[in-house]
């Protein structure tokens, strides 16, 4: 049995980036994270001690983008992946979206999106 759960649409303000100007000016970045896991116990329970506390995720989450830099959204993505694994028994898998809507492409388009998969 998996269980899902998503947090979407996180904003964050960061300084990550290929380009110098990227990683000193800093930029919005937007991130969805999908956690999956057995929450069989947790529905018997109703204990968030047999859940994953989301609330921790997200801080945790929120500091890397905000306090680790990084020239590529995928290095971000991957380490936030491999942070929520290593953090949280519970989680079978986890998907990692970053949205980064002000880039260096002479062209209109509303982003680009890294996704990254890991799993146990």
């Amino acid at each position: 049995m998996t269980d899902k759960i998503l947090l979407q649409n996180m904003m964050f303000y960061g300084f990550h980036g290929v380009y110098e100007y990227e990683r000193e000016q800093g930029q919005r970045f937007y991130l969805d994270i999908e956690l999956l896991a057995d929450f069989s116990q947790a529905g018997k329970t109703d204990n968030l001690q047999d859940t994953i506390d989301y609330t921790a995720v997200y801080s945790r989450v929120k500091d890397i983008v905000e306090n680790r830099r990084f020239q590529l959204l995928e290095a971000l993505g991957g380490y936030i992946a491999d942070c929520i694994l290593d953090s949280n028994t519970l989680v079978h898998a986890v998907t990692v979206k970053i949205r980064k809507p002000a880039v260096p492409i002479p062209g209109q388009l509303d982003f680009i999106q890294v996704e990254i998969t890991r799993s146990k």
